[in-house]
Order: structure tokens, then C-alpha cells, then sequence
């Protein structure tokens, strides 16, 4: 049961914390450059688009940062409670509200949309208590919007059965908690000027981790956090990429760096390098994720004086969301009446319409079943 001391918090250094700054140029560089290009391509859509990016981040956000603790929620639910958040059409979604989703999407928001107000004790309660509006976790009642109080002993994080557990980490104990945490609310408002945004992000989600105020949640606020970070680096209320997303695909490789991280003397050079990496790759991922919102928003730039009407438009937008050779069989004349409620002869007359428009082209085969698709090569989307 015993693991070797000391813990990262136990070392005289604490919480000053060290790094090789040369092993971290070309990452940090690298995350820079995508980040940069990223803004510069999404500030290029509409309004609409972005807010639709927006919803899409959020909700793959809400989904992943939950599923890292093994928690998984509705996704319906959780599309319900952005669109009703961000003012778009619910049609189609649950009407009903599910409490957890709900606390979970808000104070993503506040981190991110209030990106700019105070951090304090009293801001985390009130996020905790938004993760835990019943007052448990599963079926067993926790401390919410109050530091952890140990009553059942040091907060560990174990593994394996009962009576030959793994001990991984041993967090602070309670009653140093009010002046761990004062001391990294003070840092959280001292370091912006001092210290690089990314590597901020890196450190901040670190150090909540290790001093582990909460009896649960802690995971996901040290991740909401790490979203208003990224946040106020970026000087944008809106997220682009899904960072939980990615750590959700290194789940195992996340825990394992974080435990390395926190048994270490200090020295965070390894977490940051993999923080880093773990970045990169969730923006290189937000091209699929965003990949329809970015490709409507090009068709409609590219065909915006073409004259569509609202049902060529509502199927276009079926086959943007479809993809690539997404839609089984192509579009035939037969699908394009059905999806836009319409005759076959209407439906005929649209589709030669938007193949004379250069906005659909014949599949190849022809005959007596033509099928279409989108003119995919005027919508191709450059990767980040």
C-alpha cells in the first residue's frame, strides 16, 4: 500500500515549479503556429459559422471531459443544453433538462465567456457545486463547494482489489488546503504577464491536480481550467479545438504522465512536453470535428449570388454534412423529393438547376438511376 515519499508537494521546492526550456522551443513553436493559423481561418467564416464552431467544441468538450472520468452523458442532451445556451434551433433535441449536463456546459462557459473575471475560492465552489447540483457523486453524498475535509482518510488515487491496492498519488492533506489554494489563486492572477499562456495552461492544470482540493470533480475542473487559460491567451471567449477530446484518445498515457509528474522532484519538463503534443494534436483534430461547419461556410461563400432556393439549400447542407461519398448511393431524384418534401418532377428540375450552377455533378455510371454528388474539389478545406 505504501508508495515512496516524497510526493511533488513534499519537496521544500514546492510549488516552484522547473522546466528545460530548450526542449521545449520546437513544440511550444509548433503549437503556436497551428494555434495562429487556426484563428486566422476560422476568423475568416461568418458570424453564424463561428457561433456554430462554437457549439460543436462545446459539445465535444462536455462529452470528452466527463468521459475521462468514466462518466458518459447524453449527447443529445448535451446538444440541447449548448443550442438553448447559444441561441440556436433545438428542433429535434430533448426538451427536458438534465442537471449534471447542465453544470457541466455551464461552467465551461463561464470559464471561457467570462474568461477575463477574478479566479477565487468562491468561483471554484460555485463550479463545483454546478458538477454535483444533487449533492453526490453516483450513489455516495460529497462535500460540495467546500475543500475536502479527509474525514475518511488521505485522499489517495489506488488501484486494484481491496486489501492489495496500488497507491499512485497521495494528495496534500485537508488541512493544508486553504493555504495551497490561496497560494495558486494568487498565482493564477500573478503569472499572466510573467509567464507563457500555453505553458500556463500546462502548469495550472498540473498543480490542481496535485493539490487535489476537491473530494471529487477534480479532474474536470483542472481541465475547465486549462480552458480559461487557453482562453485568455487567446483573447477569445470561443475554443476552436477540443483539448479533452484528445486527452480522452491518451487517456492511459495522460494518468501515466500525470502520476510520473506528480512522484517527481519538480522538474515538469516531461508534462509540459506532453501537454504540448497533446495541443497540437487537438487542433490538428478540430479539421474533422469542424469540418462541417467550415465547409458550409465556403459553399455559401463560394454560391451566395447563385441564387439556391431554401430546399436546395437544406439538401447541399444534408451532403456537406454527409461528407465525402458519405451519402449512400448519392443523391438520386427520388432521395432529393423526399428530403425537401417535393414532387419528383420539382425535384428534377432543382437538380439540373444545381448541376447547370456547377454546385452538383452525375456520378459516374448513369442510366436509368443518375445519382449526384457535391462538386467536392470547390469546397476542399487546407489543414491546420
Amino acid at each position: 500500500m505504501d508508495h515512496p515519499k516524497p510526493y511533488i508537494w513534499q519537496h521544500a521546492s514546492w510549488p516552484r515549479f522547473r522546466w528545460e526550456h530548450t526542449r521545449l522551443l520546437d513544440p511550444l513553436g509548433r503549437c503556436r503556429f497551428q494555434q495562429g493559423a487556426l484563428l486566422a481561418r476560422m476568423g475568416e467564416l461568418g458570424f453564424e459559422a463561428r457561433l456554430q464552431a462554437r457549439a460543436e467544441v462545446l459539445v465535444e468538450e462536455t462529452l470528452k471531459t466527463s468521459a475521462i472520468e468514466g462518466e458518459r452523458l447524453d449527447p443529445n442532451a448535451v446538444r440541447s443544453s449548448v443550442a438553448r445556451r447559444l441561441g440556436l434551433p433545438t428542433a429535434g433535441l430533448p426538451t427536458g433538462r438534465d442537471p449534471h449536463v447542465d453544470g457541466v456546459v455551464d461552467i465551461l462557459m463561464d470559464a471561457t465567456l467570462n474568461h477575463e473575471h477574478a479566479l477565487s475560492p468562491e468561483r471554484l465552489f460555485g463550479w463545483h457545486a454546478a458538477l454535483f447540483p444533487t449533492g453526490y457523486s453516483g450513489l455516495h453524498k460529497i462535500r460540495v463547494a467546500a475543500w475536502r475535509d479527509d474525514r475518511h482518510g488521505p485522499m489517495r488515487v489506488v488501484s486494484g482489489p481491496m486489501g492489495r491496492e496500488q497507491v499512485h498519488y497521495e494528495a496534500p492533506p485537508a488541512r493544508q488546503l486553504p493555504g495551497e489554494m490561496q497560494q495558486f489563486v494568487d498565482w493564477w492572477g500573478q503569472s499572466r504577464q510573467a509567464l507563457d499562456g500555453l505553458l500556463r495552461a500546462a502548469m495550472a492544470h498540473l498543480w490542481f491536480v496535485a493539490v487535489h482540493p476537491f473530494e471529487d470533480g477534480n479532474g474536470r475542473i483542472a481541465r475547465t481550467l486549462t480552458e480559461m487559460a487557453l482562453a485568455q491567451d487567446e483573447k477569445l471567449p470561443t475554443r476552436y479545438y477540443s483539448l479533452s477530446s484528445q486527452i480522452m484518445a491518451e487517456r492511459d498515457a495522460y494518468y501515466r504522465v500525470l502520476e510520473k509528474t506528480h512522484t517527481g522532484d519538480g522538474d515538469i519538463t516531461e508534462w509540459i512536453a506532453w501537454f504540448l503534443e497533446c495541443m497540437s494534436k487537438a487542433i490538428s483534430r478540430s479539421v474533422g470535428l469542424l469540418g462541417n461547419v467550415t465547409q458550409k461556410a465556403r459553399f455559401w461563400k463560394s454560391y451566395a449570388r447563385s441564387g439556391l432556393s431554401e430546399r436546395q439549400g437544406k439538401v447541399v447542407n444534408r451532403l456537406i454534412e454527409a461528407g465525402p461519398g458519405g451519402f449512400e448511393g448519392g443523391l438520386t431524384n427520388r432521395k432529393y423529393a423526399g428530403i425537401a418534401h417535393i414532387s419528383r418532377a420539382t425535384a428534377q428540375r432543382d437538380i439540373a438547376d444545381l448541376v447547370q450552377k456547377r454546385v452538383l455533378r452525375p456520378n459516374p455510371g448513369g442510366g436509368r438511376s443518375t445519382s449526384y454528388d457535391l462538386c467536392w474539389d470547390q469546397l476542399e478545406d487546407p489543414v491546420v
